[in-house]
Parts: C-alpha cells; sequence; structure tokens
C-alpha cells in the first residue's frame, strides 16, 4: 500500500494529473474572461440611463452574475459535492444534471451566441482599425480633414488573417494566448479609463445628467430603445459564466472546488465592478450626452493621437485571438459531427501535407476542415459588413446570452442538484430571479432590435463611410 501512495498524489479521483488551481489563478482566468470588448461601450451605456439608474443596473447585473455563479459552482460535480462525478464544460454539467431537450436547445443557444460574438468581434476590430488611420489622418491634417473612410477593406483584412488563423488545429489551446489576451484587454481599458479621468480634468465639471441622455438630443421613442438596449450591452460586458466550470476544472482539492470558485468569484467581480464603474462612469463624466457608442473609437478622443493607436492597436491583437477562441468551439463541434456521420470520405478524414519553406514539419491540411472554417470566417465577415453596428450588436449579444446561459440553465440545475422542493420559499425565490431576468432579456433584445432597424433605415450596405 505504501508504495502506491506517491502514484495516487500525482492525479485526481478522474485519473487526471493533479490540478494546481488557486482562489487566486481561477480570480485572474475569471478577470481575463470578463474584461474585453463590452467595456468600450458601458459609458454610452450609462449615458442613456444617467448618474441615478446606470451604476445601479450595474451593480444588479454584478450581483445576479456572482449569485448565478455560485449556483453554478455547485453544479461542477454530479451527486455528492465533494466526490460526485465531474463536469468539464458549462455543457457538461447541463447534458449530466438536465440532459434531453433542454441540453440541445443550451448548445443551440450557446452557438448561437458564439457566432454572434465573432460577428460583434469582426466590427470592433475593424472599427479600431479605422480609427488609427483616421486618429493619424486627423492629427495630420491639424483637425481639417473630417477623415471619412469605409470600414469594409479593413473588415475584409480581419476576415482573411482569421481565416489562415482558423487553419491552425487547436489554435485556442496556445499556452500563452490567454496571458497576451489579459494584457492587451487591460491595457486598452486602462488607457480608455486614463484618457477619460484626463477629459474630465480638462472640463473641470463632470457632465451627464441623473435621468440620461435628454429629449431633444434624441426622440423620446429613440430614448425608449436606447435605454433599453443599454441594458443588453451591460449585461453582455458580463458574459462569462459559459467558461465558469472550464475555470473551476483547473481549481485542486481539498477544499472542495466549490468553495475556492464562490471566493474566486467574490474576488473577480469585486474587481471587474470596481473596473467597470470607474471606465464607464469616466467615460460619461467626461462626454456626458456625446458619450460615444465605443469608447475608444467614437473619436471622443484626438490627442495624445498615439496613445490612442496604441490603445487600438491592443484591441485587434486582443480581438484576432479572440474571434479563434470563440470560434473554436464551433469548429470542434462541426469537425466532430462530420467526421460521425461520414466515417469514409477522404474529404472529412484524410489529410494532406504540404511543405512550407523554412518550416521542418509539414503542414496537414484537411480538405473539408479547410472549406468550412474559410466559409465561417466569410459569412461572419458578410454580416459585419451588412450591419456594421458596434452597440446593436453587443447589445443583441448581451440579451442573447444573459437570461439563459447566465441565470435560466445555473438555477435549473441547482433546483434538480439540489433537490429543492417545489412551492418552497428558496424554489419561489429563484424562480422570480430567473422570470425577472428574462423580461430583462426580452426588453434589452428589443430595443437592441429596434436599434438595428432604426439604423439600417439610414444605412446603405457595403457603402456607408464613417
Amino acid at each position: 500500500m505504501d508504495v502506491s501512495r506517491p502514484a495516487f498524489k500525482c492525479f485526481d479521483d478522474d485519473g487526471r494529473l493533479k490540478r494546481s488551481g488557486t482562489v487566486w489563478t481561477a480570480s485572474a482566468h475569471i478577470i481575463t474572461a470578463v474584461i474585453g470588448s463590452g467595456v468600450l461601450s458601458l459609458a454610452w451605456a450609462i449615458g442613456q440611463l444617467g448618474w441615478i439608474a446606470g451604476p445601479a443596473v450595474m451593480f444588479l447585473f454584478s450581483f445576479v452574475t456572482y449569485f448565478s455563479s455560485t449556483l453554478l459552482s455547485d453544479c461542477y460535480r454530479t451527486g455528492d459535492p465533494v466526490s460526485g462525478k465531474r463536469n468539464y464544460t458549462y455543457m457538461d454539467a447541463v447534458q449530466s444534471i438536465l440532459g434531453g431537450f433542454r441540453f440541445k436547445i443550451c448548445g443551440l443557444i450557446q452557438f448561437l451566441n458564439l457566432f454572434g460574438i465573432t460577428v460583434g468581434y469582426t466590427i470592433a476590430a475593424s472599427i479600431s482599425m479605422m480609427a488609427i488611420k483616421r486618429s493619424n489622418c486627423f492629427h495630420e491634417s491639424g483637425g481639417k480633414n473630417p477623415c471619412h473612410m469605409s470600414s469594409n477593406p479593413y473588415m475584409i483584412m480581419f476576415g482573411v488573417t482569421e481565416i489562415l488563423l482558423s487553419q491552425i488545429k487547436d489554435f485556442d489551446q496556445i499556452w500563452w494566448l490567454s496571458i497576451v489576451a489579459a494584457i492587451m484587454s487591460f491595457t486598452y481599458s486602462a488607457i480608455g479609463l486614463a484618457l477619460g479621468i484626463i477629459q474630465v480634468a480638462e472640463n473641470g465639471v463632470f457632465k451627464g445628467s441623473l435621468t440620461g441622455i435628454s429629449i431633444g438630443t434624441v426622440t423620446q421613442t429613440q430614448k425608449i430603445w436606447r435605454t433599453f438596449q443599454a441594458l443588453g450591452d451591460i449585461a453582455f460586458a458580463y458574459s462569462y459564466s459559459v467558461v465558469l466550470i472550464e475555470i473551476q476544472d483547473t481549481v485542486r482539492s481539498p477544499p472542495a472546488e466549490s468553495k475556492t470558485m464562490k471566493q474566486a468569484t467574490r474576488i473577480s467581480i469585486a474587481v471587474t465592478t470596481t473596473f467597470y464603474m470607474l471606465c464607464g462612469c469616466m467615460g460619461y463624466a467626461a462626454f456626458g450626452d456625446a458619450a460615444p457608442g465605443n469608447l475608444l473609437t467614437g473619436f471622443g478622443f484626438y490627442n495624445p493621437f498615439w496613445l490612442l493607436d496604441v490603445a487600438n492597436v491592443a484591441i485587434v491583437i486582443h480581438l484576432v485571438g479572440a474571434y479563434q477562441v470563440f470560434a473554436q468551439p464551433i469548429f470542434a463541434f462541426v469537425d466532430k459531427q462530420a467526421a460521425a456521420r461520414f466515417p469514409d470520405s477522404d474529404l472529412v478524414s484524410k489529410e494532406f501535407e504540404i511543405r512550407i519553406p523554412g518550416v521542418r514539419a509539414p503542414y496537414k491540411v484537411n480538405v473539408f476542415r479547410a472549406v468550412f472554417r474559410s466559409c465561417f470566417v466569410v459569412l461572419t465577415t458578410v454580416i459585419s459588413m451588412l450591419m456594421p453596428f458596434f452597440n446593436d450588436v453587443v447589445g443583441i449579444l448581451g440579451a442573447l446570452g444573459f437570461w439563459p446561459l447566465t441565470v435560466y440553465f445555473p438555477v435549473e440545475m441547482y433546483i434538480k442538484q439540489r433537490k429543492v422542493e417545489r412551492w418552497s420559499m428558496k424554489w419561489v425565490c429563484l424562480k422570480m430571479l430567473s422570470g425577472g431576468c428574462l423580461v430583462i432579456t426580452v426588453v434589452a433584445g428589443v430595443g437592441s432590435v429596434a436599434g438595428v432597424m432604426l439604423d439600417l433605415k439610414v444605412y446603405k450596405p457595403f457603402k456607408t463611410n464613417y
């Protein structure tokens, strides 16, 4: 018995290598997952809601996200919270606890959300590339040239880059990718915050009002739709529930993984909410009713133009990698389905070797993988060119993912896992929370779709200049 003990110390109860994650590594992973391009639209969102409702809504979303995350952390293991079967992904948890029809619905929503995020990232990256060109043009002309240009060439450039990267198998597993993403997202967020503070200092006054953008600047109808859309934008900024189980799967035990994860969630939500509050409120304080839809690229800041360029380069680098991270689960699913359905097809299963000059190992290419992934990127690029509305798309994505993925499935899994008695006080409260969040999702979705409709009235596909 004594001889076998060291071997057991190297592995966990599922036969995998011993996990080594702590509260701090889990917190870092969550913060990296949360702080992304969603931070750029927060000043605009607070601008629609005002100084009272804006911060209040942000606190509400942070509380709901924290609470649902604690419920989800109890679903990492099925059955016993200490020794039950581990679920390695969000989808694994839904399948093992809820199963059947709800598992399929969850998969559909998750893949729609991932597809939508790749469209949103294409729009955001192209706007940032264009902003670099425009800020330099504006600087060179001394502010005399409005520097209008089309976003289409930049979307095509981004699309070509993603087609090439999508051919790299398991691109999202590259170890340094999350480190680069974390550095880039903190870089552009911190620059946005710093420039907001500088602008407030220059103005000598906090702009904005208690009730948000005033009637007159926008119509009564626009005010309503924009208020609803702002909810979706804030929801998008907090959308990370789908990766929570994966992060929990890196945590060591004892103590129980759920206990560590709850503590990590508390730390990370506190940090991100503080950061979001500063970025959103400083952006609104700097620009008031004129707060841009995308803080760094709404052309609110012209100087120092080189700092603006650094921030936009950081956004582009972050989104180039982030696009692949969100697209790879779709690629993996389609590859798996194709292999199962056409096991004897050379197009699906056979890999051809291509020699690349200067590279020792040959590159292995699969015809189906190359064609499908290229078509996927082309489709996201074309949709982005047809609807290049950053705020509206972010609002739709926030609405689509918030209720089902952040609230409904965690609540339903928790109720089943903990065998919460129907019509008990706990059951009623959980159902009320889920129902209230459904209303927010519907309202945010309607507002964002209405925003798209209003934009399409004055938009000419493939021809609009900024």
